[in-house]
């Protein structure tokens, strides 16, 4: 996406968002321009720390479900008895909304930040197993001989084959993990927790009726999923170039 275009529609959606306060007309919805100020001035409190403790929770369950889900894809993918025993588990397991879990995970592991990085991490880790598994089981059978042939080992075709073709679906899945990890640890702060920009929203919205600084905080975690979608965009280039190749 050209950075012209992506101003342009920042610029769009500030207008409609100015429009839409002076229709309204109410405290509810505060003008972006206060909202910006009162983010500016809330940068310098306590929301910063908020952000801190969100983005922590976020990038600890994403790089556990990395670390678990991409090996577990790829047995899966080159083990046709393997996923004969397991993807019945998966078919179950994989469309159940994981928010409900929320207050499972709390009651099973207590208040502090495991119960919100699990669950995060069950969301990603199935998305990420699902496409590992599916692109490994796609790879050519003679690709692979091929590369044995001239002496590897399991070592060597996990490093210069399974790994470079199943990086493109990690991060494919989580480009498409970002909003709803997110979305969910809105949901997963709101319980018996104190820190964190779910709490902050909530607090400040429902709590204080402090609109303006509730606006301030949605907007912090709008730019934490934006960050994290453009950030899994540069690692896509920078890992997986050949996908854009002329």
């Amino acid at each position: 996406m050209k950075r012209r275009d992506l101003l342009l529609a920042i610029v769009a959606l500030i207008a409609f968002w100015q429009v839409s306060a002076w229709l309204v007309d109410e405290p509810i919805l505060p003008s972006p321009f206060a909202v910006f100020s009162v983010f500016a001035r809330e940068l310098r409190g306590d929301l910063l720390a908020h952000f801190a403790v969100s983005l922590w929770r976020v990038v600890a369950s994403t790089g556990l479900a990395i670390i678990l889900a991409s090996p577990a894809g790829l047995i899966l993918g080159q083990s046709p008895r393997l996923n004969a025993i397991f993807s019945p588990v998966i078919y179950l397991l994989y469309p159940i909304p994981k928010v409900v879990l929320v207050p499972v995970l709390i009651l099973l592991f207590g208040l502090g930040d495991l119960p919100k990085i699990l669950i995060i991490f069950i969301i990603l880790f199935f998305q990420i197993l699902v496409l590992v598994r599916d692109q490994a089981a796609g790879l050519r059978p003679e690709l692979i001989q091929s590369v044995r042939s001239l002496g590897a080992g399991r070592r060597a075709l996990f490093r210069f084959v399974y790994l470079p073709a199943s990086l493109p679906a990690i991060l494919t899945a989580l480009r498409q993990s970002v909003g709803t990890a997110v979305a969910v640890l809105y949901v997963a702060e709101l319980f018996a927790t104190q820190r964190g920009l779910g709490y902050y929203i909530y607090f400040k919205g429902s709590t204080l009726f402090d609109y303006p600084a509730m606006y301030a905080g949605i907007i912090a975690m709008s730019l934490l999923g934006l960050g994290l979608y453009f950030t899994v965009d540069w690692l896509e280039r920078r890992l997986s170039p050949w996908q854009f190749a002329d």
